[in-house]
């Protein structure tokens, strides 16, 4: 493997595929670092930031969901209603699987109150109308799912835990996006 992309294999000089030695051996030492070895290469503190920054969204989302949850109101309410808080409950075990991989790769998980809007990629809504709350909700389901579209692509081979970890959430916005498109019809 190269220095510059250690997750690719190098071809030796007889043309098979060989492995860095040398990242094999660092990855004895610096225990204290956990799973991060070598092959994080120089994208860890960039994929940490990736993912601080789509935790502050799903933080924003599921403020968002709970406030919908508690003020929706009218004839289909109920429903949508306790669907606001399913949705809240999903968001919070992305937040927890997000916080989670963050540790592992060796940073910190940014709760702070004070930055989280800043960072969120989607908008926290004070709606009371009940069609706009689902509305509004879509349209963070969407910027969910293309900003994971592009974090999975931008992070590529450089991390497969962290892309199936991604890849895992965008599925389950994805379905959330197609339910709440559903009730835009309704």
């Amino acid at each position: 493997m190269s220095a510059k992309n250690p997750t690719q294999a190098t071809r030796s000089d007889g043309g098979r595929l060989v492995l860095d030695e040398q990242a094999i051996q660092a990855a004895k030492r610096s225990l204290d670092q956990g799973a991060v070895t070598p092959s994080y290469g120089p994208w860890r503190e960039d994929i940490i930031k990736l993912l601080n920054d789509a935790l502050a969204t799903e933080l924003v989302c599921i403020l968002r969901y709970k406030r919908h949850h508690f003020t929706a109101v009218g004839l289909a309410s109920p429903k949508i209603a306790e669907e606001f808080m399913v949705h809240a409950q999903e968001e919070t075990a992305h937040a927890d699987q997000l916080a989670e991989r963050i540790v592992q790769l060796g940073g910190e998980p940014d709760f702070s109150p004070d930055t989280l809007s800043a960072r969120s990629h989607a908008d926290y809504d004070p709606t009371l109308d009940l069609k706009a709350m689902i509305r509004a909700n879509l349209i963070a389901e969407r910027v969910a799912i293309e900003t994971y579209s592009q974090m999975i692509a931008v992070i590529g081979d450089k991390d497969s835990t962290t892309r199936r970890v991604l890849e895992g959430i965008l599925s389950q916005e994805q379905e959330h996006a197609d339910e709440l498109s559903d009730w835009m019809t309704d």
